[in-house]
């Protein structure tokens, strides 16, 4: 299958957007990545804040039922059941219900400790866990899914948990 031009270029903005997003953390915190990092990510807030319904219809075609959140929202498949802890960055969804994922911010002193709480609240067994100062991993089982909780604390200080889940 051949994707016309307007779809190869927006196919590429949503992959740009997907690594800019999950690299976003990542930075070395010299002053011209820095720069580089703010840029991008001003570039990114731009077009993410710009796509509209016709475009988001586009992305769907495009990527066969793929759903994207960059508007605090998790994806509105997002299992309810799962109890993600903190300020929703953004997210995306499989299409039929096969996965998710959801990127927080933690802030006010919260943790891997307080975001693997709630989803043992929320029912869900924990296995494989392992912590230290300002991160942790741990998997998370229910019934109906599993939860891969990681947790990470950027150079600047900046808590982050990324919920990756997938039916069972």
């Amino acid at each position: 299958m051949s994707l016309s031009r307007p779809h190869r270029t927006l196919a590429a903005v949503v992959v740009a957007l997907s690594l800019a997003t999950g690299t976003s953390a990542c930075s070395t915190g010299t002053p011209l990545d820095n720069i580089v990092e703010g840029l991008v990510q001003q570039g990114i807030d731009q077009v993410a804040g710009g796509i509209d319904d016709q475009i988001r219809g586009l992305v769907d075609d495009v990527l066969g039922g793929v759903e994207i959140t960059g508007d605090g929202e998790v994806p509105a498949s997002f299992p309810a059941e799962v109890a993600v802890t903190g300020s929703v960055l953004g997210g995306g969804a499989a299409p039929d219900g096969l996965g998710w994922v959801v990127r927080t911010q933690l802030d006010g002193g919260l943790g891997f400790a307080d975001a693997g709480a709630a989803l043992e609240q929320a029912g869900f067994a924990p296995s494989g866990v392992s912590t230290d100062t300002g991160s942790g991993y741990g998997a998370y089982t229910s019934a109906a899914y599993r939860v891969d909780l990681s947790v990470a604390t950027d150079d600047a200080g900046t808590v982050t948990a990324t919920y990756v889940v997938t039916s069972r």
